[in-house]
C-alpha cells in the first residue's frame, strides 16, 4: 500500500513539474479536456437547473390531479398535434364542472378555472398585464395554495361571487409600496374588488412568476370582467385516496361525454391533461439536450486526449533515462505503466478542476445577476466530471505508459 501511495504522489508531482516547467504548452495540451469537461458540466448545470425550476413550478398541482380542458397539452395518439380539430372544441364551462362534480364518484375534490389579462389599479398607480384567475370552490384542494397576509375566500364568498381578491407580490410591490394592502380596494379592469389576501412571494421562474403576478377572484365574479367562452378554461378534479389517475380519467369520460351529450360515435369534444404528462415532455426535451452535450463534448475530449497522449509521449521521452535506473534496480513493467498513467490522469484533473473552478465562476455571476434562473453546481456533476478526467487520462495514457514500460533497461539508461 505505501508502494502505490508513493506512486501516486511521484505521479502528481511530475505532473505538477510537467505543468510548471511547461506552462503554455501543458496549458495547450490541457484545452481540448478542459473545453470537453467544461461544455458538458456546464450545458449539464444549465439544464439541471432549468429542469429544476420547470417541475419546481409545476409542484403546486399533485400528480393526483387531473385536467379537463379544451386544448390537449400534447398530440392525442399517433400523429401530430391537430389542432384544427380542437380549435372547434367547447371551452368547459362552470356548470360543467358542477354537472361532473354531482357525478363522480372517485373525485376528492372538483374545481373550475378560468383566466385573463387586465390591468390593476390603485390610486394612480397601474401594474398592466396582470394575470387574473377566477375560480370556484376546492380550488385550493386541487392548486398548493400559500396565503402571506390575510386570507383566502371562504365557500359563500366563492359561490356567490363577491367582488374580492388575493393578490401576488409583485402586485403589491407595484400598487402598494409602502403600506397593507389588506381590506383597500383597487380596480381590475375597470371594476372594484376588496383585496382579503396575498400570496407568499415564489420568485422568478423559467414561466413566469407563478402566484406573485397573479390576482385571483371568484369564479362568478369573473365572468362580469372576463369572457369566459373566448379565454381558455379549465375543470380540475382530484382523485380520492388510493383511486390511480386511470380509474378517475375513464369516469371522467364516462359522465363529462353524457353532459356534453356526445353521440357514442363521436370523438370526445374535451381534452384530460394530468401533470405526468409534462414530465414527460420535459425528459424529452432535457433527454434531447444530453444527448446532444454528449456528442459535442466527447469530441472535444477526444482531441484532448490526443494533446495529453504528445505530453506523455514527451515525458516518457524526457525521463527515458530516469526509467532506465528505476528498471534496473528492479521495477517493474507495471509499477512503470501505473507511473505514468497517474500522471495522465493527474494532468486530466487538473484540467477538470480549472474547468468546473471557471464553471462555479460563471455560476456565482449568473446568480448574482439573477436572471429569474438560479443555476445549482451538482455534487453529482462534479463526480460525473472527475471521472470523465480520469477516463480521459487512462486513454490518454494508455499507449505513452506502455511505451515507457517496455523500454529496455541498458538501453533507456544510454538515453537512445
Amino acid at each position: 500500500m505505501k508502494l502505490y501511495l508513493r506512486l501516486l504522489q511521484e505521479s502528481f508531482k511530475f505532473a505538477w513539474q510537467a505543468i510548471v516547467a511547461n506552462k503554455l504548452r501543458t496549458f495547450l495540451s490541457l484545452l481540448g479536456v478542459m473545453v470537453g469537461i467544461f461544455l458538458i458540466s456546464m450545458v449539464f448545470t444549465a439544464s439541471d437547473s432549468m429542469e429544476s425550476s420547470l417541475r419546481d413550478s409545476f409542484s403546486m398541482v399533485n400528480d393526483d390531479v387531473v385536467f379537463v380542458n379544451k386544448w390537449p397539452w400534447g398530440p392525442e395518439g399517433e400523429g401530430e398535434y391537430q389542432w384544427w380539430e380542437y380549435f372547434q372544441r367547447r371551452q368547459p364551462s362552470e356548470n360543467d364542472m358542477e354537472d361532473l362534480r354531482d357525478r363522480l364518484e372517485t373525485a376528492k375534490a372538483v374545481s373550475y378555472q378560468t383566466g385573463d389579462i387586465g390591468n390593476a389599479e390603485f390610486r394612480g398607480n397601474v401594474r398592466e398585464n396582470v394575470q387574473i384567475a377566477g375560480v370556484s370552490v376546492d380550488y385550493e384542494k386541487c392548486v398548493e395554495i400559500n396565503i402571506d397576509k390575510g386570507r383566502y375566500f371562504t365557500d359563500i364568498e366563492l359561490n356567490t361571487g363577491r367582488p374580492l381578491v388575493v393578490i401576488g407580490q409583485e402586485i403589491t410591490d407595484m400598487l402598494f409600496p409602502n403600506g397593507d394592502p389588506i381590506g383597500k380596494e383597487l380596480k381590475l379592469k375597470g371594476l372594484k374588488v376588496e383585496i382579503i389576501g396575498t400570496f407568499e412571494r415564489e420568485g422568478t421562474s423559467l414561466i413566469g412568476n407563478g402566484f406573485d403576478e397573479l390576482a385571483v377572484i371568484p369564479a362568478p365574479f369573473a365572468s362580469r370582467i372576463i369572457n369566459v367562452k373566448q379565454v381558455d378554461s379549465s375543470i380540475l378534479v382530484k382523485a380520492k385516496e388510493g383511486v390511480s389517475n386511470e380509474e378517475l380519467k375513464d369516469e371522467i369520460v364516462q359522465h363529462f361525454r353524457s353532459i356534453r351529450k356526445i353521440n357514442p360515435r363521436d370523438k370526445n369534444d374535451f381534452s384530460i391533461n394530468e401533470m405526468g404528462m409534462l414530465s414527460g415532455f420535459i425528459d424529452g426535451i432535457f433527454g434531447t439536450v444530453e444527448i446532444g452535450t454528449w456528442f459535442i463534448g466527447l469530441f472535444a475530449i477526444l482531441v484532448g486526449c490526443f494533446s495529453i497522449a504528445n505530453i506523455m509521449f514527451v515525458s516518457v521521452r524526457e525521463r527515458t533515462k530516469i526509467i532506465g535506473i528505476q528498471k534496473a534496480l528492479g521495477a517493474k513493467k507495471m509499477f512503470i505503466l501505473g507511473q505514468f498513467l497517474f500522471e495522465a490522469v493527474a494532468l486530466c484533473i487538473f484540467g477538470a478542476l480549472m474547468a468546473f473552478g471557471l464553471i462555479v465562476l460563471i455560476t456565482f455571476i449568473v446568480n448574482a445577476i439573477d436572471i429569474g434562473i438560479q443555476l445549482e453546481v451538482s455534487a453529482y456533476r462534479f463526480l460525473m466530471a472527475m471521472t470523465i478526467a480520469v477516463v480521459s487520462g487512462i486513454i490518454a495514457g494508455i499507449f505513452p505508459a506502455a511505451k515507457a514500460s517496455a523500454l529496455d533497461p541498458v538501453e533507456a539508461m544510454r538515453g537512445k
